[in-house]
């Protein structure tokens, strides 16, 4: 049984509705999916337990589409749940930049999207909830700062970067849950709906991981 959501900040009225209906596809998460999440929501949980607080480092080869669409989701799943205490964040095995068509996926979600710089890979602030202090995203190397360099799940997103990286450094535990490359529909006509899919998928998935945690602040 999942714990009922007691916000601590208010959602945007689009990313509440967003969050509302992908709860109801909790039941369609492949089996095996769901017991990768429920690790992350085990390891998540333990942390909290013992220490207020549990990092996540969302894993990706690029940081340019699915790692940065979950650590996003994770912030805003943690809020959705009344879960304090959730610094999350993504990296790559090397650097390129946030996608404009996953920015774009996200922005349809809910999230406010503000580009806060120019450049091969500029930074931009992503708030979930108006009380909400924005947070900071760009495409980095997953031990390059602000990210942390021990005590976190590193949540490895797409099958390339968790192959490449049999160990990660500084991490306490490694989980794996690879999502398909929406990059694969870049130009083509299903390019929206493809990546509208994939951060569906991400989200649902990641909100069902949050509500197996319970707020221990």
């Amino acid at each position: 049984m999942t714990n009922k959501p007691k916000a601590n900040r208010e959602l945007s009225p689009v990313l509440n509705d967003y969050i509302e209906n992908a709860k109801k596809d909790f039941d369609k998460i492949p089996a095996d999916r769901k017991e990768q999440l429920k690790k992350i929501a085990s390891y998540v949980q333990a942390k909290l337990n013992a220490e207020k607080k549990a990092g996540l480092i969302f894993i990706c080869t690029h940081n340019s589409r699915r790692s940065h669409m979950g650590q996003l989701w994770a912030y805003a799943a943690a809020n959705y749940y009344g879960i304090k205490g959730i610094s999350s964040f993504s990296g790559g095995t090397e650097a390129t930049a946030f996608h404009p068509n996953a920015i774009k996926a996200l922005t349809n979600a809910g999230f406010s999207i503000t580009k806060k710089g120019e450049g091969s890979n500029p930074k931009y602030e992503v708030k979930y909830a108006a009380d909400a202090p924005a947070v900071t995203v760009f495409s980095k190397k997953y031990m390059d700062a602000p990210n942390p360099t021990t005590n976190f799940v590193a949540i490895m997103t797409c099958s390339q970067a968790n192959e490449a990286c049999p160990v990660v450094h500084g991490a306490s535990v490694k989980i794996a849950i690879p999502y398909e490359d929406p990059k694969q529909a870049d130009g083509k006509p299903n390019q929206d709906d493809v990546y509208n899919e994939r951060c569906r998928q991400i989200a649902t998935e990641i909100l069902y991981a949050f509500s197996l945690v319970k707020d221990t602040n």
